[in-house]
């Protein structure tokens, strides 16, 4: 990384706030040349209000702070890239608040006295999370990263080198994915034309991701399109917007999470008593995740 950068900007939280929990979540999810990690900090490369750049957040020592750091670009759009970054690491949540209202389940409630500060993170641009989420349909999260990475070795442009080795390139446009020709990326060619008319949604502002909310309008309106099902559509408002009441109640990790015992428990039980957890219900899911994953 260049020496010559803008200063750093110190961005609080309220604790507990776990930075292995965010490591953990984006190291398995990681695009090569697009995100790079290490022990003690993140960096990606970001498109955002025309401007390209990257940024490298890392624990700030001794304060209940992130340090960012940004390319010479990030400038002309730092309020927006901070407001992504807040939103990427749920900096502005209220985790003791969150885990008073959910400790009282009397199965979700020792999950999260073990751990109160599990956060939801999220992803720094939205459209990015939803390709992500319709790629990831029915594959794990190993193949769905290969798939992603596939569309970025095709289509996502150079970054200029600036900064940090190992970020040099960008997630593909909205435009660049409708266009392609994705013959043999690796995906049934039904998930192909979802992919794509999604994308073409995109590109042409008929979806609106940029200013959506991640209510239940674009939950609903997510589900009007070809291919994309309620187990996507909430998964996108909760990774790609942050959106604390969403809830995939359909997801295996979910359903199969060990303090449901060996035989798990159903969509639709699980949705029923998800109607406790509202309007947290999305850290709830997390804390379902992590037991899943041994937590």
């Amino acid at each position: 990384m260049t020496t010559d950068l803008p200063p750093a900007v110190l961005l609080a939280y309220q604790p507990p706030w776990d930075w292995q929990q965010f490591h953990d979540h984006y190291v398995l999810r990681a695009l090569a040349g697009v995100e790079r990690l290490n022990t003690s900090s993140y960096a990606r490369s970001f498109t955002l209000a025309g401007v390209s750049g990257w940024f490298q957040v890392s624990p700030a020592p001794g304060r209940d702070a992130l340090q960012l750091r940004h390319s010479h670009s990030a400038q002309a759009c730092l309020p927006l890239l901070i407001q992504r970054v807040r939103r990427m690491f749920d900096l502005d949540a209220e985790p003791l608040r969150i885990a008073a209202h959910l400790a009282g389940d009397p199965q979700l409630g020792p999950l999260v006295a073990r751990h109160p500060g599990l956060r939801l993170p999220t992803a720094c641009d939205p459209f990015e999370q939803a390709v992500r989420a319709i790629v990831g349909q029915q594959v794990t999260v190993k193949a769905a990263v290969t798939l992603s990475g596939r569309l970025v070795e095709r289509l996502g442009a150079s970054l200029p080198a600036e900064g940090i080795i190992g970020v040099e390139r960008l997630f593909p446009t909205a435009a660049a994915i409708a266009d392609a020709n994705l013959d043999g990326i690796g995906m049934p060619g039904k998930r192909v034309q979802c992919l794509q008319h999604f994308a073409g949604q995109v590109a042409s502002g008929a979806l609106d991701l940029a200013s959506s909310d991640a209510g239940e309008a674009l939950i609903e309106r997510l589900c009007a399109l070809p291919g994309i099902g309620p187990w996507t559509a909430e998964y996108i408002a909760l990774r790609a917007f942050g959106a604390a009441d969403a809830f995939p109640a359909s997801d295996l990790g979910l359903l199969k999470a060990p303090l449901w015992g060996a035989d798990g428990i159903d969509a639709k039980r699980l949705k029923a008593r998800a109607e406790a957890w509202r309007p947290w219900r999305a850290y709830a899911a997390v804390h379902l995740w992590h037991n899943y994953a041994g937590g």
